[in-house]
C-alpha cells in the first residue's frame, strides 16, 4: 500500500488486536482520536485496498480484516514486525534479547507494565508459546535469561491449542497480552486470530 499514514496503520492494529469486539468508524475514531469521518476515510480507502472487509448490522458498517487476502496477512505481519523493531529502546532492547535467546518458542509476545513503564518496570511479563514438549527447554532458556539480568522474566507459558482455544473462548486475559509487542511468532498469532 502505497503512503499508508500511522492513523491508518494503527486502524488494522486495532481491529487485528481485538478480535473480541466489532469496531465500527465512530468506535475507531475514539481509539485514534480522530473524528468519525476521518475514520470513516480510512475504512474506505483500507476496504478499496482490500486490507478490510465490513459487515452490515443496521446502519452501520463493523470492520474486520479481510483473512482470505494473503495482502492483508504480509501487512499485518509488516505491522507487527514494525511495531517491535521501532519501538521505545528499553523495549527495543528487550525484543533484541528475547529473539536471541529463547530458541524454543513458536510465538514470543512482550506485555503488562514493561510496556507502560518501560525500564521503571518490576519484571518483565512476557507470553511464551511452544508445543507441550519443549516446555522443559523454554523454562531452561528463561532461567539462563533470568541469571543474567536485573530484570526478572515473567513468563506465562501456553501451548499453541491452548492460546488458539483461550483466543477462542475470547479469554480476557489472553485478549489482552495479544494487544502487546509480538516478538516473534506474527504469521502463527494471525492464524490464531483468524480461527
Amino acid at each position: 500500500m502505497k503512503d499508508m499514514t500511522k492513523n491508518e496503520m494503527e486502524f488494522v492494529l486495532a481491529i487485528f488486536k481485538n478480535p473480541d469486539r466489532q469496531y465500527n468508524a465512530n468506535s475507531l475514531s475514539k481509539i485514534l482520536k480522530i473524528s468519525s469521518m476521518g475514520a470513516l476515510k480510512i475504512a474506505k480507502k483500507l476496504e478499496k485496498e482490500g486490507l478490510i472487509s465490513h459487515k452490515k448490522l443496521g446502519k452501520a458498517k463493523f470492520y474486520s480484516i479481510n483473512f482470505v487476502n494473503d495482502y492483508s496477512r504480509d501487512y499485518i505481519v509488516f505491522l507487527l514486525k514494525m511495531e517491535a523493531e521501532h519501538n521505545v529502546p528499553y523495549i527495543k532492547m528487550w525484543v533484541n534479547e528475547l529473539k536471541s535467546k529463547i530458541k524454543n518458542a513458536d510465538i514470543i509476545i512482550l506485555f503488562g507494565s514493561v510496556l507502560k513503564k518501560g525500564n521503571m518496570a518490576n519484571d518483565i511479563d512476557v507470553l511464551l508459546v511452544t508445543n507441550e514438549k519443549d516446555f522443559p527447554k523454554l523454562k531452561k532458556e528463561v532461567e539462563k535469561i533470568n541469571l543474567l539480568n536485573n530484570k526478572k522474566l515473567h513468563p506465562v507459558y501456553q501451548s499453541v491449542k491452548d492460546l488458539e482455544n483461550n483466543i477462542k473462548r475470547n479469554d480476557p486475559v489472553m485478549l489482552n497480552i495479544i494487544k502487546g509487542v509480538v516478538v516473534l511468532g506474527a504469521e502463527k498469532l494471525i492464524n490464531l486470530v483468524e480461527k
